[in-house]
């Protein structure tokens, strides 16, 4: 029982950083954070592989962990090359400010403002002052209920 409690433990430290690395892979769109987002979802990736190898008694798991690290160290390599001389020709770090890049058949991507939430004020009821009878048209007392 003990090592299933273990592995639970793994599986949800892993799927949190996956998860919190998907937020921000596809939530940010300064490229560094972006980057920064996929290691962490692999380092998720490699938590749960290095849980599964424990409980299944095999370094399968350890071992492809070390190639995944091993994979994501010169990816991080690659990406902060790539950043830097992208960087250097844009003068930014947005993603969107990239545009050069695209291919020439593609459209250029229109980053748009969203639309100003107008919220409606809420008109309360209002009681008649203690000691005034409210007005009551004649129609409405025909159709009041009586008791």
């Amino acid at each position: 029982m003990n090592e299933l409690a273990l592995l639970q433990n793994y599986l949800t430290i892993g799927s949190l950083l996956f998860g919190f690395g998907l937020v921000g892979f596809l939530c940010r769109r300064n490229m560094i954070v972006m980057f920064l987002s996929a290691e962490m979802m692999l380092l998720g990736v490699s938590i749960s592989l290095v849980g599964w190898g424990r409980f299944h008694n095999d370094f399968g798991g350890q071992v492809l962990t070390i190639f995944v690290l091993a994979v994501a160290a010169c990816e991080a390599a690659v990406a902060l090359a790539v950043v830097l001389v992208l960087y250097r020709r844009s003068g930014s770090l947005d993603v969107v400010l990239w545009q050069r890049l695209r291919e020439s058949s593609l459209p250029d991507y229109v980053d748009e403002e969203l639309p100003e939430e107008v919220t409606p004020t809420p008109t309360w009821p209002q009681l008649p002052p203690a000691g005034v009878r409210p007005e009551i048209t004649p129609q409405e007392e025909r159709e009041r209920a009586h008791v």
